[in-house]
């Protein structure tokens, strides 16, 4: 009898996870979870500087703006849409061929943890057609 008891035992395949399976598994999927909360704020001002330029595109467009026109514009958006990380003042705005490239170039540093940080460059660029 004894003897059945020990094959049937070992013939048996565990299943399951393991508590530090387990708490390792939480660990890894936390620190992703960690990270795109982290990381959410950040894109989230992306899109409204993304918005602020693609909005001066669909303004001036093919109406014959001045440069000042443009910043004054993008200034005022950035003050409705609660634009922070980058100001009016850092979006370029550079007469070429037919039209101004209105560019919006910045790095944002979030922190992580301790002292790893995510760095993330952005650049958004349209072209205003006069």
């Amino acid at each position: 009898m004894n003897n059945r008891v020990i094959k049937r035992s070992l013939g048996r395949r565990e299943r399951g996870m393991t508590t530090l399976g387990m708490i390792i598994l939480v660990s890894f999927i936390g620190l992703f979870v960690f990270g795109g909360i982290r990381l959410t704020p950040v894109y989230l001002n992306y899109f409204k500087v993304s918005g602020v330029v693609e909005g001066v595109l669909k303004e001036f467009d093919g109406q014959n703006p001045s440069r000042s026109a443009i910043l004054m514009s993008v200034s005022r958006r950035f003050d409705v849409e609660s634009v922070d990380q980058i100001t009016a003042r850092d979006v370029r705005v550079t007469a070429k061929d037919g039209g101004y490239e209105v560019s919006a170039k910045y790095d944002h540093v979030a922190p992580f943890i301790g002292n790893v940080n995510f760095l993330v460059a952005f650049n958004k660029t349209v072209f205003v057609r006069r």
